[in-house]
């Protein structure tokens, strides 16, 4: 079996200049925790899920800094300031841009597996030979194509 076989073939994804109030409002929206990010010609640029603007969004704690006996105090950062300026910041500030893993529709099924065993992910962008996305497969994908082949014919 092959990835193009199982994929979402409507990809929604996000462009470098979005929001991020506006990814905020699209994951929301469509109930996803993440999307591609790609560039006028739909070539994937980069990825950004839920998690990582929930890292983005994390308050810095208070820390003090000693560089020889010049002391600097960084004071603790509130939730709704940090948010209240990140909201107008566009999503390429918080992407991930390296080491994205991504699969070709003609990929085997086993390897969408093997990969969501390995990082934990939730989706793979499906590219073809240019880059540009296609696709993406999700966990939940994955498991409905295991329950509706193997679970419901036993």
């Amino acid at each position: 079996m092959k990835i193009k076989d199982f994929m979402i073939p409507d990809v929604i994804s996000v462009k470098e200049q979005t929001t991020v109030k506006e990814l905020l409002e699209l994951l929301v929206e469509k109930k996803i925790g993440g999307v591609p990010v790609v560039n006028e010609d739909n070539t994937l640029v980069g990825v950004i899920s839920d998690g990582d603007v929930i890292r983005y969004l994390k308050p810095n704690s208070r820390a003090v800094f000693d560089m020889f006996a010049i002391i600097m105090v960084n004071e603790q950062e509130n939730l709704l300031e940090k948010l209240s300026y990140t909201l107008s910041k566009s999503v390429s500030n918080m992407m991930k841009t390296r080491d994205i893993i991504t699969l070709h529709p003609d990929n085997k099924l086993e390897d969408a597996f093997s990969i969501f065993a390995k990082y934990h992910f939730k989706k793979i962008p499906i590219t073809d030979e240019n880059k540009r996305v296609v696709g993406v497969i999700s966990r939940g994908d994955l498991l409905r194509h295991v329950t509706n082949t193997i679970i419901q014919k036993q």
